[in-house]
């Protein structure tokens, strides 16, 4: 276990052991819970929540402070996989190496554990697990939205299911990917300027977050087409069976890898005013493309 994998298992261990404590005090003792606590805590990496603790070391900000954010976090993304997987949408029956959810517990549940996952993460923003004052508050609040929204991963997904078996050029996936993929993972670096109180800084590190999703969809795209179906725990080549629109698919696999290699350069560069206190967040971006599930 090399030490990027540990830093990720370590936040994401503190950041399942707050989802749970905060469940805890609430009446969850249902099925839908049920099914929501099967999307939430699926043995997935939880890189979104490495990326927020990365962003919020540039700040030097405690660790109790970037965890509930990172918690409302990862409830958006589980909310979102739920849904991409459903038989209207994307239709694949694992993921992470189990069931999907709605293969386990029925459309209908699936359906609303996603939305109740996607509610779930904006009352731990308006909650006083976010210790922060009340203007900073709604601003997370306001940006987190943006990106779960038509402008974001709700717009990316339409778009990816609009593009689907029809020829689209780089700008337009570039496009769907950055509002499916990057919106959240700008979320996680804005958010770091945002409890800093460093407004200056926020379109920045947004920016640095879109093209870290940017990264992670082409190191996705590789591989769906060059990867280990059990490492990555559900069925590989799938974007061409489905005909998705990926960047390979516009420009080809060289000039993506290079692409690639542009965006991590052009990532170090924007951090590098930052000094030493970014040099994790440029560690995550490395990472990012260059892991095998």
């Amino acid at each position: 276990m090399n030490s990027v994998t540990e830093k990720i298992k370590l936040s994401a261990d503190k950041v399942d052991d707050f989802l749970k404590k905060y469940f805890s005090k609430k009446n969850t003792n249902n099925d839908l819970f049920e099914a929501m606590s099967y999307g939430l805590f699926s043995g997935g990496k939880k890189i979104r929540t490495y990326l927020t603790k990365c962003a919020f070391d540039i700040y030097k900000i405690d660790e109790y402070k970037y965890i509930p954010i990172a918690g409302a976090i990862e409830c958006v993304h589980s909310y979102s996989l739920i849904h991409d997987d459903l038989p209207s949408m994307d239709n694949d029956d694992f993921r992470r190496g189990k069931e999907s959810t709605h293969k386990k517990f029925g459309e209908s549940t699936a359906i609303l554990a996603g939305n109740s996952l996607l509610t779930t993460a904006f009352e731990i923003l308006s909650s006083d697990e976010i210790n922060v004052d009340k203007e900073r508050k709604l601003n997370l609040i306001s940006a987190l939205s943006m990106c779960a929204g038509h402008k974001g991963i709700a717009g990316g997904q339409f778009l990816d299911l609009k593009f689907e078996k029809k020829q689209k050029n780089k700008k337009e996936i570039i496009d769907m990917q950055q509002k499916k993929t990057g919106e959240l993972m700008g979320f996680c670096c804005e958010s770091a300027a945002i409890v800093a109180g460093v407004e200056d800084d926020r379109e920045k590190l947004k920016e640095v977050g879109l093209n870290l999703g940017l990264l992670f969809q082409i190191s996705d795209d590789l591989l769906d087409r060059h990867g280990d179906s059990d490492k990555i725990g559900k069925p590989t080549k799938q974007d061409e069976i489905k005909g998705k629109a990926t960047i390979m698919s516009a420009i080809g696999e060289h000039q993506t890898k290079k692409l690639a290699q542009d965006i991590q350069s052009l990532i170090k560069e924007s951090l590098i005013s930052y000094g030493d206190s970014a040099w994790t967040l440029v560690e995550c971006a490395n990472y990012i493309f260059k892991r095998d599930h």
